[in-house]
């Protein structure tokens, strides 16, 4: 199904999160959490569509593949949540998306997206009404 929603939590110290149920049942058992590339946000894609984009970035020239390479797989990590539905987001990712103890959970159509509720907000609060207009437009809607 399509990933949609908004979700706040709070995770721990030790990094543990809830993660929302709706969502749970979307991406499957495993999924994997990585970097956000334009903003701090963490990705987090079911399996299957990881391996669309693994595929897609095996089909770039190598110069072009490498650097997503390294920025996506390294920092990848397949993660699976408890009975609770409780997922534990490695420090190294806590600490590139600022998360400290409030954070959104974002449903973005083919994957989700984790962020510190301070992050959030700011970024909804950039969210310039016009440019969206402007896309709209462009795809007739």
């Amino acid at each position: 199904g399509m990933l949609i929603g908004e979700y706040g939590y709070s995770i721990d110290v030790k990094g543990r999160l809830n993660f929302p149920a709706k969502l749970r049942e979307d991406l499957g058992d495993t999924f994997v959490l990585t970097k956000g590339f334009d903003d701090k946000c963490l990705l987090v894609y079911s399996m299957e569509e990881w391996k669309n984009f693994e595929d897609k970035v095996k089909s770039l020239p190598m110069s072009k593949a490498r650097n997503l390479q390294r920025f996506f797989f390294a920092s990848a990590t397949e993660i699976e949540p408890d009975k609770q539905g409780r997922i534990v987001v490695p420090a190294v990712l806590r600490e590139y998306a600022l998360l400290d103890k409030d954070v959104m959970v974002i449903g973005a159509s083919n994957h989700c997206e984790i962020w510190s509720k301070q992050r959030w907000d700011e970024i909804c609060a950039e969210l310039d009404t016009t440019s969206i207009v402007d896309i709209m437009d462009e795809i007739g809607f």
